[in-house]
């Protein structure tokens, strides 16, 4: 694997803004949020985060890694559901702290790892006052206990 390197954000927001150089913004904790939808129907699959390796681990493969705050270390998206995430395109905003990622979901097109196809297969609704959860979308494209073998 080859090492990439990002060069700082340069002060000049109007640089930042404009073609060149592709140099993201970190946060504090050495992470950008990536947002990720489907490339063929644009439906919002999962958002994520990525540190320096799991970016350019991504721009090198052309596979979704991303880096898991709660186990603190990259994995690739899909590596154990065989729900690899091919990336095709990857935007970022203006200030260069985002990314969109447009992906090609292989395996059983599931993204979530509880089997659904995204992750946002809740919605929020008021009932009495109170804010509740209801799910929206329940059809599992694979039994996470089988994957995952909890």
């Amino acid at each position: 694997m080859m090492t990439l390197t990002f060069n700082p954000p340069s002060p000049d927001k109007t640089e930042l803004e404009g073609a060149g150089d592709f140099t993201p913004r970190f946060d504090d904790h050495g992470l950008i949020t990536a947002i990720v939808t489907d490339v063929h129907d644009g439906a919002l699959l999962m958002v994520a985060h990525m540190n320096a390796d799991a970016l350019a681990l991504t721009l090198e493969t052309g596979v979704a890694h991303y880096f898991s705050r709660s186990r603190q270390k990259i994995w690739k998206k899909g590596e154990t559901s065989g729900n690899l995430q091919s990336v095709k395109a990857i935007h970022t905003d203006c200030d260069q702290d985002a990314l969109w990622l447009k992906v090609e979901v292989a395996g059983h097109e599931a993204t979530c790892h509880t089997g659904r196809r995204s992750c946002f297969y809740r919605s929020v609704e008021m009932q009495d006052g109170k804010a509740v959860v209801r799910i929206t979308d329940d059809k599992r494209h694979f039994d996470p206990e089988t994957i995952y073998r909890r």
